[in-house]
């Protein structure tokens, strides 16, 4: 996986548009270690971080193709991702005449955009987001995944356009400010929700899931190549559960084989939970994967304990790995490096943001860091509860029937935690920035193009409508977080579950499939028969373990207290009064709920911010 950046602008570029374009690049370094590269034209000039997965001695970027000499247009390609079925793709360009130099699939991307243009994108199983340069007719093209695993953010004004994976990338740039609109601080602090093609910062957008952007001097054409409103609508005759099970037996099967191709070493990741697992046990299935590392997270407090989360996960985890054969190992982080200022500094730059949930981001940094040292690819259980409706907010009628987005209903299925994030803040913001008005108002934009056959009961299409909500404005927010906390360190993570036809298949299969058994997951539970142990098997969805360790509240507890004793920025026009009170303090960093240490983390992650970010709020 990599990082990529660059910018076209048809007055032409600056005399330092290459130092320009370096720390773009620069900025993006933990994206791609292994290497750098830069092209440039008089108007146009693209950027490259690689992380060498796949052709580790060619396959360097930018790459180049065509030209007056062969007789085509000249073509150059920045690119982040993996093409899961480039060989495939590869043997058919080359029946039709086309010559590789590299056995890389950067070079199958662009050979086939030559074959193509952008309906090339139609045949692509993968994750990726990449920038192609037609440098003969000056027109730039911007792709990302149809799940949006990869990410690509852009700026644009009149006659100029700059994209970079990252924010970061993007701030790089001295034309684009650090700043924060009203627009922005609404997202900054509603991080239960990721807005899709938004991002908090001034100017900058993100590409949409399943999209190809153009940029010309005609202006901007968005066109979506894969379209998630289409497969929810589907009218398809439903499949028994027989053939669903075992289709859906078959696509995980194939999606896994295929994201195990890589010349560098790979592993899983294994929490103990029924998704994790299931992707560990096809891995390890596959010739020259037999005893596949696979790594989970623990805290040091839970070492001797029988009955918390972690403890729990560890138990599971340790039965999956025995029983699938891999080689596992379990990493253990305690308090003090939990709470490491410098590891939440990292963690909040990793994201360009403050949004994150505590611990939960810098245990997932710190295990990142950990598998790094022993593998560059790790394959992830992601997105099969959105797919599938696994979360409790599939279930518990309060939040099923709430008029607003289901994990934010005032219902105890996700935690309150929507609840707990409106309590942090300065009621003076909730009312300027009229938080719930502008939820109500965009719960209401994301189901208004939404179809549905009249024939669909009541139950079914509200199902639906909860399984699109959850694909298009939480999951992203998983996705967002899994990306920057793991690239960070150079690792690349793979979704099987986010392969484009395990969607296509899962989103539209009844609810009472879904539910096979009376159990949440029932299809795939009957799906992995074989692959797990009984108890892994039919184990119940458990979220992502916190420390319940008291030492890193205590921690924590004396962090904030230092912290508001004189906040940085603008954190008094952000927070409460009550939570920025020295006397009050114990209360809002304290271990409970779905996320412990909340209110005291999230004081944190903005001072963090503040401190390296210095944005401007001029909302």
């Amino acid at each position: 996986m990599c990082g990529i950046a660059g910018w076209v602008d048809y007055s032409g570029l600056p005399p330092d548009a290459r130092s320009i374009a370096e720390r773009m690049n620069d900025s993006q370094t933990s994206r791609g270690p292994d290497g750098a590269g830069i092209w440039s034209s008089p108007r146009a000039i693209l950027a490259h971080r690689r992380l060498s997965v796949i052709d580790l001695a060619t396959g360097g970027q930018p790459m180049t193709l065509g030209g007056p000499s062969a007789g085509s247009s000249r073509l150059v390609l920045t690119y982040n991702g993996e093409l899961y079925n480039y060989r495939e793709l590869r043997a058919e360009l080359v029946a039709r005449g086309h010559r590789f130099r590299t056995h890389s699939d950067t070079e199958v991307v662009l050979n086939a955009w030559a074959e193509w243009g952008p309906q090339a994108v139609e045949r692509f199983n993968g994750i990726f987001a990449f920038a192609v340069w037609d440098d003969d007719h000056e027109t730039l093209w911007l792709v990302r995944d149809h799940l949006g695993v990869k990410p690509l953010h852009y700026h644009l004004t009149t006659g100029r356009l700059i994209f970079a994976s990252e924010a970061k990338g993007i701030l790089a740039h001295p034309e684009v400010p650090t700043v924060i609109d009203e627009d922005g601080l609404r997202q900054l602090v509603l991080p239960l929700i990721k807005f899709p093609g938004a991002n908090p910062y001034r100017g900058v957008a993100e590409v949409l899931p399943g999209q190809i952007l153009s940029f010309s001097r005609d202006g901007v054409r968005r066109t979506q190549y894969w379209d998630l409103r289409e497969v929810i609508t589907r009218t398809d005759r439903p499949a028994s559960l027989d053939d669903s099970v075992d289709r859906l037996r078959f696509l995980l099967e194939d999606t896994v084989a295929r994201q195990t191709i890589a010349d560098v070493p790979l592993c899983s990741l294994l929490s103990g939970g029924l998704d994790s697992s299931v992707v560990t046990a096809l891995a390890n299935g596959l010739p020259g994967h037999r005893g596949v590392g696979s790594f989970s997270v623990d805290f040091s407090d839970a070492a001797g304990a029988v009955d918390s989360r972690s403890a729990l996960d560890r138990r599971y985890a340790r039965e999956a790995a025995a029983f699938i054969g891999s080689t596992h190992s379990n990493v253990v982080l305690d308090a003090a490096k939990l709470s490491d200022v410098a590891v939440r500094d990292a963690a909040v730059r990793a994201r360009d943001l403050p949004n994150g949930f505590g611990d939960l981001e810098m245990s997932l940094l710190l295990l990142c860091a950990e598998i790094r040292r022993h593998a560059t690819v790790a394959l992830s259980g992601e997105a099969a509860d959105e797919i599938l409706g696994g979360y409790r907010w599939f279930h518990d009628p309060r939040a099923v029937w709430a008029p607003t987005f289901p994990w934010i209903a005032d219902s105890p299925a996700h935690g309150y935690l929507h609840q707990r994030v409106l309590g942090t803040l300065a009621p003076e913001l909730v009312e300027k920035l009229r938080l719930e008005e502008y939820l109500h108002d965009e719960y209401a934009t994301a189901l208004g193009g939404l179809g549905f056959h009249p024939g669909l009961s009541r139950e079914e299409r509200r199902h639906r409508e909860i399984i699109y909500l959850g694909l298009t404005y939480f999951l992203p927010m998983l996705l967002d977080r899994s990306d920057r906390l793991s690239m960070a360190s150079g690792l690349e993570i793979r979704v099987p579950f986010c392969d484009h036809r395990i969607v296509e298949h899962a989103v539209t299969l009844p609810r009472d499939v879904h539910n096979a058994g009376g159990r949440e997951k029932g299809v795939l539970r009957d799906a992995a028969k074989g692959l797990l142990p009984p108890s892994v098997l039919e184990r119940q969805k458990s979220p992502y373990p916190t420390t319940p360790d008291p030492d890193y509240s205590q921690r924590i507890a004396r962090q904030v207290t230092e912290v508001v004793t004189a906040p940085p920025g603008d954190l008094r026009e952000i927070f409460a009064e009550r939570l920025l009170d020295p006397r009050e303090i114990a209360n809002a960093a304290r271990s409970h709920g779905l996320v412990s240490n909340f209110e005291g983390e999230v004081i944190l992650n903005f001072a963090s911010w503040f401190r390296q970010y210095r944005p401007r709020l001029v909302a």
